[in-house]
């Protein structure tokens, strides 16, 4: 009976306490290499979690893709702001070849006054071709434009703290993820700890059954032998998928961080403990006053808005005339054959310079193609506002949702832990009991199973708890933020 209650314990061991959806669902890494071997003190890089986000976030290429596109709108903004002054400069070359003169002999007028001989006519013999040159310069500058300057660069400008948020955003994604890997690791290897005693289990009721059969005691069955056989292979099964599962997921914590082939993320310390993290005493007013001024998403949707509103003046910019200044430089040279000719009235287009100064007026006279692009930026205005509302609210449920959650995952461990400290003085007791020779088998293995059972539900509560408390960082908007300024663990603040 002693034996079959030890195989018993066993299946029931390897069927859910600690081989159980929490063990298989989020697999992660004991301390072995990519390849199965263990590593070396100089392949292991250990981190704690505050470690391992600051890392990930500094090597994420997630993050590095919309860094690019913020950089890119700056730039935008930066072209903008330059717009302001000299708006258009160019300058336009062509290179060809000009006729030569064909003077009559009998041309009485100097090279400079052959505009006077009607005679002079233009010679396109491939023989008379000079090379020639031509050169343009224009400059405008906008003088009063009814807000299209100033509306295009208060659109630029808005655009950049857009892409801004969104690195922020991906950022806190990053940050979750990696902190949900992290207590992964440590929950796995908790659990993983807990099955070498299961194998205990099986081992000592392996030995049982051999004593039993080598004294030929009366209660020894056949029976017996093949359950424990049984659980033996489905110890072997069970171990070797949560051993695959935990190099996978090392693997993939390793990914995270980026760092090279061949070194192994290892947390540190090994073992699972609470996040030393209290509720700030105003509660969830407090938590959602923070995401409110801290949430990626609404400092997108602020800037957002600004950004279209700008967008509004600047089509509304073409109902009015716009005032500016242009200043155009031209000359053309032909090489000798082709004098240049003196003359305010008389211009040869193969030589010569010309220039056009002073102030100008532009007005788009197309009202009714105006006005429909004027309605069309209201619209995104309009749509934008309608955003901004709706993320404000989904920002108040995701922290009233993450504050409740780690209300309900404080209350769960402490819970679990007080049922380690109940089980394990129940099982000392039974051992105590045993020792002295008046225990009951039946009441020690059963205090087993629950010490060990009670201690597999704590580790699950403990990592749930954890990453609770990350989660409520990123609801709020500030677990990307706290680290890198390696406030992370600090518990002296709940918050930034």
């Amino acid at each position: 009976m002693f034996v079959r209650r030890l195989v018993a314990f066993a299946s029931l061991l390897l069927g859910g306490v600690l081989f159980g959806p929490a063990a298989q669902a989020q697999p992660t890494g004991r301390s072995v290499a990519p390849d199965g071997r263990p590593p070396s003190p100089a392949d292991t890089v250990r981190v704690g979690v505050q470690e391992a986000i600051a890392k990930a976030l500094e090597a994420s290429p997630e993050v590095d893709i919309r860094a690019a596109e913020r950089d890119r709108a700056a730039a935008q903004s930066r072209e903008a702001r330059r717009s302001r002054f000299l708006t258009d400069v160019s300058l336009t070359t062509a290179h060809s070849f000009a006729p030569g003169l064909n003077v009559p002999s009998g041309n009485s007028q100097p090279d400079d006054q052959l505009y006077l001989n009607p005679d002079v006519t233009n010679d396109w013999t491939p023989t008379s071709l000079r090379p020639f040159t031509s050169a343009n310069i224009v400059a405008r500058q906008p003088i009063w434009t009814w807000g299209e300057l100033s509306g295009q660069i208060d659109a630029a400008r808005h655009a950049v703290d857009v892409e801004t948020a969104e690195v922020e955003q991906k950022a806190l994604d990053v940050a979750t993820r990696t902190g949900e890997i992290y207590y992964n690791v440590l929950l796995t290897r908790a659990l993983d700890r807990l099955a070498e005693r299961t194998r205990d289990v099986i081992e000592r009721a392996e030995n049982e059954l051999q004593r039993m059969k080598e004294e030929g005691a009366e209660d020894y069955e056949e029976a017996d032998l093949f359950e424990l056989r049984l659980t033996q292979e489905e110890y072997r099964r069970r171990n070797t998928e949560i051993d695959q599962r935990q190099s996978t997921a090392r693997s993939a914590l390793q990914r995270q961080l980026l760092v090279p082939e061949g070194v192994v993320v290892d947390p540190a310390p090994d073992d699972l403990q609470p996040i030393d993290f209290s509720m700030h005493p105003d509660s969830l007013a407090y938590y959602t006053d923070l995401a409110l001024r801290n949430r990626p998403e609404l400092r997108q949707a602020r800037a957002g808005l600004k950004a279209r509103r700008a967008q509004v003046r600047v089509a509304r910019s073409d109902y009015y005339p716009k005032l500016g200044f242009q200043a155009t430089y031209g000359y053309s040279f032909t090489l000798p054959g082709r004098p240049r000719q003196e003359n305010a009235f008389v211009g040869d287009s193969f030589r010569g310079n010309t220039t056009r100064t002073g102030f100008g007026i532009e007005m788009n006279l197309n009202f009714l193609q105006t006005r429909a692009r004027v309605e069309q930026a209201q619209a995104r205005v309009n749509q934008v506002r309608h955003q901004q509302e709706g993320a404000q609210q989904l920002v108040r449920f995701e922290v009233e949702q993450a504050y409740r959650d780690v209300l309900v995952a404080q209350t769960n461990l402490a819970s679990r832990d007080r049922d380690v400290t109940t089980t394990g003085e129940w099982l000392r007791t039974e051992q105590i009991n045993f020792d002295l020779g008046f225990g009951d088998t039946e009441n020690l293995i059963e205090a087993v199973r629950a010490n060990l059972e009670a201690e597999a539900r704590y580790y699950e509560a403990v990592k749930a708890y954890n990453v609770a408390v990350l989660e409520l960082m990123d609801a709020t908007g500030t677990l990307a933020s706290r680290a890198r300024s390696g406030t992370l663990l600090d518990p002296s603040s709940s918050t930034n």
